[in-house]
């Protein structure tokens, strides 16, 4: 073999031992790393530490190993440390939280302001009313020109009436009086009384000696004329209302007080308004009345405060700012208003509890003011709740179906979480009830039909099979137990 044969026959050689070594090492890499692999997974897998498994549908077993639950056709669900053992909290990423702008805010004790600002409104004092009414009988020779809402001085002019009846009954007088008999005298006068004539008309009548044949109807006190019901050539009968008037010596302030807020309101109390057709000035008052029903649309109470008007110039119709005054409380529990969320029938905060986990917890709140809200129930000095953000955790809850924790006595053991889902009643049975409902998420459960027991029989009296629903369950020793059921209105 030529030298050149040599040399290609050489490298042949060698390119085949290195290609073999290549491929030996490739796939001594792929070995190693398929035995790295499962390593490597469980690894991720027990970097969260499972303290137990166990079924949704009975959580009071546990199992220290993962595998098909024996009471359902479905796999258990890990229990891991990190959870704290409640599924019924919104964990949220801290770098979340910061893009988010959440802030939080430490529930404190402090002292509660002693005022309340509420608006009202002027009205007329309802006990000052004159009403002008026909003593007898008679006719109505004039009118003057007065018409409703007219502003009256007392003794101003309304009317002359014609009353027949008085004229024999002076002319019996003036007879009697020359007969010069006192007791028969008397007896004139006391009839000229009975027929309904004014003292100050009978006192001009003696004094002139002349039969006053007309009678010119005054107002009795100076205000407003509500009411004018009089017209010429009207004939009149006993009693017949002829005209209201309306004092304005002081009016009554309407006030409208939340219903929440009225703790503490009491008769005589000391109040403060201000007009805004009176820049500057300060009215006082006090509450003459806190009147028996709320107004059922703006859930207020209406408080009544009554102010002097000696000059006239406080007009009903016009709008005050009104400061109350209530007892002060030194040793409040008070919370942002702002980390307050009202859903109408109750009252929620989003408590942080660490390691960015939140729940959903129901609160009582007492009174408001200058930007804290006072806590009856629900929460401890010292904790912290979400002042801003506290929507998007709550709409993230809602999604998840996560239920905000109801209120607890202090000598009772918090009640378990209620988890929600929606699903359609398939039938119904004497105490429970069968659903093929959604994943319940805070239970790590998927979809199913099964059978729940109910909480109270009462909960199906407006629900019938193949209504749509939204169903609430609670953990109990002895499983799922249904404590709501709400039916979905009907999608068109």
């Amino acid at each position: 073999m030529n030298s050149p044969m040599k040399r290609l026959a050489l490298l042949s050689g060698l390119a085949l031992a290195l290609g073999a070594t290549a491929l030996y090492a490739v796939s001594s890499a792929t070995v190693v790393a398929e035995e790295q692999e499962p390593t490597t997974k469980e690894a991720a897998q027990t970097e969260r530490k499972v303290l137990y498994w166990y079924d949704p549908m009975s959580p009071q077993q546990k199992f220290d190993q993962p595998g098909k639950s024996p009471f359902m056709d479905m796999q258990l669900v890990p229990r891991y440390a990190d959870e704290g053992g409640d599924s019924a909290t919104v964990s949220i990423d801290a770098s979340i939280t910061q893009n988010l702008g959440m802030r939080l805010a430490t529930v404190r004790r402090g002292a509660l302001a002693n005022s309340l600002e509420v608006v009202g409104n002027l009205t007329f004092n309802s006990r000052d009313i004159a009403v002008v009414q026909a003593r007898t009988g008679g006719f109505v020779e004039r009118v003057y020109a007065r018409a409703a809402e007219d502003l009256l001085e007392a003794g101003a002019p309304l009317a002359d009436l014609l009353v027949p009846a008085w004229v024999s009954a002076q002319e019996d007088y003036l007879a009697l009086r020359d007969a010069g008999d006192p007791d028969l005298l008397a007896a004139a006068r006391q009839r000229l009384r009975l027929a309904g004539m004014p003292p100050a008309l009978i006192a001009r009548f003696e004094r002139s000696g002349q039969v006053q044949a007309l009678w010119t109807v005054t107002s009795p006190i100076a205000g407003v004329l509500q009411e004018l019901n009089v017209r010429e050539g009207m004939t009149l009968a006993t009693g017949q209302t002829l005209a209201t008037v309306n004092g304005l010596r002081s009016v009554w302030l309407d006030v409208a007080v939340p219903e929440a807020e009225a703790l503490g309101l009491h008769q005589g109390q000391l109040v403060e308004a201000r007009l805004p057709a009176f820049p500057g000035e300060v009215l006082s008052g006090s509450i003459d009345a806190i009147l028996p029903q709320a107004n059922l649309d703006s859930r207020t109470l209406r408080v009544r405060v009554e102010l002097a008007n000696p000059d006239g110039r406080l007009r009903p119709g016009l709008t005050a700012q009104v400061r109350l005054a209530r007892p002060a409380q030194d040793d409040a529990l008070l919370v942002p208003s702002e980390a307050v969320i009202r859903s109408g029938r109750r009252a929620l905060v989003m408590l942080a509890e660490g390691a960015g986990r939140y729940r959903p917890l129901e609160v009582r709140l007492g009174q408001e003011t200058a930007g804290s809200t006072q806590i009856l129930n629900g929460l401890q000095e010292g904790q912290q709740v979400v002042a801003s953000g506290q929507f998007l955790l709550d709409s993230e809850a809602s999604l998840r179906g996560i239920l905000a924790q109801a209120l607890a006595s202090p000598d009772t053991q918090p009640t378990p979480a209620l988890h929600a889902a929606q699903g359609k009643v398939v039938e119904i049975d004497d105490g429970s009830v069968i659903l093929a409902h959604g994943p319940i998420k805070t239970l790590g459960m998927p979809s199913m039909t099964m059978s729940y027991p109910l909480a109270d029989p009462a909960l199906l009296d407006w629900i019938t099979v193949g209504d749509q629903v939204q169903v609430s369950v609670r953990e109990t020793d002895d499983g799922l137990q249904i404590e709501r059921l709400d039916k979905l209105e009907a999608q068109p």
